[in-house]
Order: structure tokens, then sequence, then C-alpha cells
């Protein structure tokens, strides 16, 4: 197997190849003679004859050795069209002359030095092209891993260090920091493939760059679909704004796939540039509350927010060890029969504060899902969830199954199928009465891997629930590919079925899809009657939401079973 010191060490040992252009044949042969045992040399009697060979030769040419006056096309008209090539411009020129004057035009026009005439020393000429091509090969190297290969902007280290360069040279004034993100960029990728999403990030990444050059600002993607630009003043974000969905458009059509901007303007300059971005960023997700607003600034609201999410991040280790989060059960109803029988039932975390009281799983699950501090809340969902399956189990004789949510974090983790049997046996229940639920968006991003990860669950036995369908963009081809067991149907699809034609009709296409797949559909949301009945009447096996009840403590779902039992007694 060859290695990178194996390729470093044959890059190292190759003979460069080097383009002698001189209009004298003995000045040509003169410096091959010099060079040929250790360089692959090409010679040109002239500029026109030299530019065609360049281009040819373009991928491993290493060096140019220019003779300025000669007939057809001279070095001065051969400088510039190579300077004006994108493959060229960067292979070093060393010119051969003996005249002062042309030295300094040379020098303006980028040459990178040169060699007198007559050729009487070699040593020193080997010496100044050894040197040249070893700099010029340095610096390409290092510019390499400056950018970002897609965009041809900064990476994120090379952005940092630049921008703490800038604020030198900038030390007054006021800065500007921007963030931008692509709406559900993950969705061009599901529905176009990655390398149409390559030419929306590479378009975006076009006209940011543009942006930066006018502005004199830098410019870097940070990542996939994340860019960042800093500026010495304040820029237009609405202008780039504009720009950046121009591209957009032209690539997308009319489409509703946008950008979202966070400034953070007179940066501070005690604050280091992670810590700018990272309330640029902030400005940026604060959008996300608000599908109106495109462009957010840094302010004093977002300010107490980051300051709250930093006490529930704080906090969080300390809520779990003294179970402050609480597990309610949302109960679910089969519809099939004659009457609806309770069939599961969903858990959902609740955080009682000791100081700041009940928090919405609205403000803490985004948060933790962001920060990677999810699999905490979850794992202790699992296991309360598995305990009182147990307990109900134990003090009822009757199995309620339960569906807990497995998040994007978790779900990427090789070893959690063994870790949730591991949780379901210590419980003492069956997996079978354990449900998983997976949302929809999380199969559009890693397919392949995501399909395997699912289906190694389901192996175990675990009921796999595809959770918010209709909000993750599944094509209807992959949905045939993706193992699960129940198809969820989001509530924004149920709300209006009772006054809404087209709403009811896509209901029931995906009624439709469901049959076709041969797995069952939950609907969640479903608050009244008329709901209740036309979904019913479509076939929909199991109905969750406000029309049976909202979701409760343990104790208070007893209710629910013990409706059960006494029916079954009845019956």
């Amino acid at each position: 197997m060859v290695t990178q010191n194996d390729f470093v060490k044959s890059r190292l040992s190759m003979k460069r190849r080097i383009l002698i252009v001189d209009d004298e044949e003995i000045n040509r042969l003169m410096l091959g003679n010099i060079l040929e045992d250790d360089y692959e040399v090409l010679l040109a009697a002239d500029g026109s004859e030299a530019l065609n060979v360049a281009k040819n030769e373009k991928q491993r040419l290493s060096l140019i050795l220019l003779d300025l006056h000669m007939p057809v096309m001279d070095g001065y008209e051969f400088f510039e069209k190579v300077r004006e090539d994108e493959a060229l411009k960067d292979v070093p020129v060393i010119v051969l002359t003996s005249e002062k004057e042309a030295e300094v035009r040379s020098l303006k026009m980028g040459a990178a030095d040169f060699i007198p005439k007559p050729y009487d020393i070699p040593e020193v000429i080997h010496t100044r092209i050894d040197r040249i091509i070893q700099l010029y090969e340095g610096r390409n190297i290092i510019t390499a891993t400056q950018f970002d290969t897609l965009t041809g902007l900064f990476n994120r280290e090379y952005f940092c260090e630049y921008s703490t360069i800038f604020d030198q040279y900038y030390p007054e004034g006021s800065k500007e920091l921007i963030a931008l993100n692509i709406n559900r960029f993950h969705v061009i990728n599901a529905v176009h493939g990655r390398e149409f999403g390559d030419r929306v990030l590479a378009a975006i990444g076009k006209t940011v760059k543009e942006y930066a050059g006018e502005t004199k600002g830098l410019a870097c993607r940070y990542s996939a679909d994340q860019f960042y630009l800093y500026l010495n003043g304040e820029g237009n974000g609405e202008e780039l704004y504009a720009a950046i969905n121009n591209a957009l458009n032209e690539l997308l059509g009319n489409s509703d796939t946008r950008v979202r901007m966070g400034i953070y303007k007179e940066a501070e300059k005690e604050a280091d540039i992670s810590k700018r971005m990272e309330l640029a960023l902030l400005a940026c997700n604060s959008t996300k509350q608000d599908p109106g607003r495109h462009i957010s600034c840094y302010d004093e609201k977002i300010r107490e927010k980051e300051h709250y999410d930093e006490l529930l991040i704080h906090d969080l280790d300390k809520a779990i060890a003294e179970k402050q989060f609480k597990v309610f059960y949302q109960p679910k109803y089969g519809v099939q029969g004659e009457k609806p029988v309770l069939s599961s039932a969903e858990a959902l975390i609740r955080w009682v504060h000791p100081e700041l009281g009940m928090i919405s799983p609205g403000k803490f699950i985004p948060l933790f899902e962001n920060n990677g501090l999810i699999g905490k809340v979850d794992r202790y969902v699992w296991k309360e969830a598995a305990a009182q399956i147990a307990q109900w189990e134990k003090k009822y004789g009757i199995k309620i199954p339960v569906s807990v949510n497995v998040s994007r974090v978790d779900i990427m983790s090789e070893d959690l199928a063994d870790e949730l049997e591991t949780i379901v046996k210590e419980a003492g229940i069956e997996t079978a009465d354990y449900y998983l639920e997976v949302t929809e968006s999380a199969y559009t991003d890693n397919q392949a891997d995501m399909i395997s990860l699912v289906k190694g669950m389901k192996d175990k036995g675990f009921t796999i629930e595809m959770d918010d369908f209709g909000t993750g963009y599944s094509s209807l081809n992959m949905l045939n590919e993706l193992p699960f067991d129940v198809l969820k149907l989001d509530m924004v699809f149920v709300r209006n079925i009772h006054k809404d034609e087209r709403a009811l009709k896509l209901v029931e296409f995906i009624m439709g899809i469901a049959k076709y797949l041969k797995v069952k559909v939950v609907a969640e949301g479903v608050e009244y009657k008329e709901q209740y009945e036309i979904l019913k009447e479509m076939g929909c096996d199991v109905i969750q939401g406000y029309y049976f009840s909202k979701p409760v403590c343990a104790e208070d779902f007893e209710a629910f079973i013990k409706e059960r039992t006494e029916s079954e007694v009845q019956g």
C-alpha cells in the first residue's frame, strides 16, 4: 500500500519539468545541456510556441525560463497571457536578461527571479532554479491548505488566523461579523443529489467571495452550508442577501430555499474571533423563530437568551441527577374497532426547574440538539419509560407499549441498538413493547447508514415509527427502501382536514402510501371530533392528541389504563 510518506518521497525525487523560451538556438541548447541531468527540459523559440507548449504541459510544468526579446510574440506579451490563464498563472517565471530596465519591468509583472546572460556559472543557475521551484511549491502547498476547494474561500482555521491579523491592520473603527446559513440544505441534497448541492454551495461561495472583495473583507466556508464574513466597517446585509438569493434562484428557480443571516455589529475586539463568530451565529439562528425574518442583528434580547441557554446547559447534569426532568405520557388510541381502545403512549419530557419553574421542551430540546447534549436527556427518558412500562405491567397485568424519541444525534451511534436492548432487558420488558420514534428528516441526511442502523434495531425486535412524516422531504422511492413499521402523520397535515379540501386530499394520498407500504398510521395532533371521524373513516389505525388527552404524568395516565381494563372485564 502506498503511504503518504511514499508519495511525498516520490514527488521530491521526480524530475521537474522546465520550459526554456529563447529565440537563440545556441542559448536554448546551452541551458538545456546545463539542466538536462536534473530536470526534464522543454524548448520553445518564441512566445507563441511557448504558450502552446505551456498549455499542453500545464499539469506538470514547474518553471519557465523566459527570454524577453523574441519575434512573433515577445516575452512581455507571453508573460501577460500566462498571468491571465488560471492554470498557468502560478507557474514561476525566471527572466533571462542582462538589462537592468527589463529587470524592473519584469519584477512589476511578477517575475520570480533573473538569470543574467551569458550563462557562464552553471552552479548559480542550478541554485536559483532549485530555490525558486522549492519556494513556489511550498507556497502552493500552503495556499492549497488555506482554501476550501469547493468555494475558493478561506477554511475555518485560516479565516480565524487572518481575522486576528485583520484587526491589527485596522485597529480603529467598527467591525462587522456576518454568519450565513442555508435553510434546509439537506433537502437540496436529498432531492437533487450531492453534486447539485455542491453547485449551490459553489454559487453562494462565489457571491460571498465577490462581496468580500468589494468590501475589502474576509470570508470563509466554515462547514457544509455555513459561511462567515468579517468586514472593516458596516456592510449592507440586504444587498448581500439579495445577491445570494439571486444566485440561488438561477439554480433552483422560484424556490423557497433561502439563507439566514446573523450580524454582529461593533464586534468587540476583546472577545476572540471564535466568540464573535458564535455571537453572529446566535443572531443567525434566532431567525428560525420568525419565518418572515431573514436577517437578525445580535442585540440585548439575543444576549439574554444566550445567558438563559448557558444556564440550562450548566444545570443539565444536576437536573438529571435530581430527577428534575419528568416524563409525561400522551395516550394513543386504536380506533378501528367499535370503540377507541388505549393501545400505547408516547413519552414526552418536561423540565421542572427549581428556580425557573416549568421549562417548555421547545426551549431546551433544540438547544441540547444543537450542542450535542440531547443524548443525555434521551437516555434519561429511555430508562424512565422502560421502567414505567414494567411498573404498569406489574400493577395492572397489562402491557402498554411506549414510544420514545431517538434524536438525529443518537441515531448515528453504532452501538445504539445494543444500548437500547440493554435498557429494555434491565427493566424486564420486551423489545416489542418499546417503540422507537425516528424523525423522517434523519433518514434524508445519511440514507445508507441510517437504513443499516435502523434495520439493526428492527432485527432486535423494536418497533420503528417514522415521526413527523411529511416534513422531511423523503422521495417516494426512498420511502420504499426505509425500514419502519409505523408512519406518524404530522399534526400540520391533520390540523385543517375538517375544513380544507386540499388538506383532506393530501391526507388521503398519504394514507394510500401507507396502505401500499403495508404500515400502520398514527395521526398526531387530533383535537376535534370532526378530525377523528374523518381519520377513522379513512382507515387510520391509531389517533393521538388532545381529542383524547394532553400529555399527563405517569400517575394520571393510570386512569386510562384502568378504563381499558374495566372495559375489557365488562366486555
